[in-house]
């Protein structure tokens, strides 16, 4: 049997792990949504107690739908750009690039070194048009490896992210890709003060030391964050006929919970 490897991750970091569980997880069910084996051998390789990461079944549930949108996001953006650049903003060790991978796309994973090495040692190095960056979003030093791929079109995708950050910091960032990536497309993930308040009380039963700040009450109002950003889509959890939402549809009848959580695709500038 392979030696297990210490997992020494804490904080934010240490929230990457489940998705990962949630991911494989998913792929031993019958009815699985998306079958992720390189997910299901990091868990077995990985040394960590997965059984304190406890989630409610549509909690689950909707982990693997916000994957699924992503994907969906990721590859519409590829139809119409095959040659464009994809940057995944805080990408753990999820394996986005294995599954939506089109020839031709230039891919970075973004993310801290401590990540970034424990990502190394499960899923292996970067090649031909798969990158590794090992720093903090915002940390400019990124930039310089991305822009070299201007004027190609860019998407940036920030997936189970944003929350964990201040809203300044995150109106920092976006003006920063506004400028440097002029009508760079951007997918990110956020909640209301509702879910970021019940889900703050999930991570401390789960005894993760991280917890949620940004929320979003409604999509647009990211467009005031700087001239030029536009909304293009929003997706909540309700959307689509999923059969296994079916259980669930009962709640897009309370307002508040209807569309407490979605994804938002903005244009950050204008096109050329």
């Amino acid at each position: 049997m392979p030696e297990k490897i210490l997992q020494t991750l804490s904080g934010v970091p240490e929230t990457l792990l489940i998705p990962l569980y949630i991911r494989a997880k998913e792929s031993r069910r019958p009815d699985a949504m998306l079958k992720d084996n390189t997910a299901v051998a990091m868990v077995n390789q990985l040394d960590y107690d997965f059984a304190r990461i406890k989630l409610q079944e549509h909690d689950e549930l909707g982990i693997i739908l916000r994957l699924c949108e992503f994907d969906r996001f990721a590859r519409a953006f590829l139809a119409t750009h095959p040659d464009g650049v994809v940057v995944h903003i805080g990408c753990g060790l999820d394996t986005r690039f294995e599954r939506v991978d089109n020839g031709r796309v230039e891919w970075y994973d973004l993310d801290l070194p401590d990540v970034i090495e424990l990502r190394r040692k499960l899923i292996g190095e970067q090649g031909g048009r798969y990158h590794l960056l090992n720093v903090s979003i915002f940390d400019p030093a990124w930039l310089e490896s991305v822009r070299q791929h201007r004027p190609r079109p860019f998407l940036f995708l920030a997936e189970g992210v944003f929350p964990y950050f201040e809203e300044a910091q995150l109106h920092s960032l976006v003006r920063t890709l506004q400028t440097e990536f002029p009508s760079a497309e951007l997918v990110f993930d956020a909640h209301t003060p509702f879910v970021i308040w019940a889900d703050n009380l999930q991570l401390a039963f789960s005894k993760v030391d991280a917890r949620l700040h940004f929320a979003l009450k409604h999509g647009r109002d990211v467009e005031a964050w700087s001239p030029g950003i536009r909304l293009l889509e929003e997706w909540f959890y309700f959307t689509g006929n999923e059969p296994r939402v079916r259980p669930y549809r009962w709640m897009s009848r309370i307002p508040f919970i209807a569309k407490s959580t979605g994804i938002f695709h903005y244009r950050l500038g204008k096109l050329p």
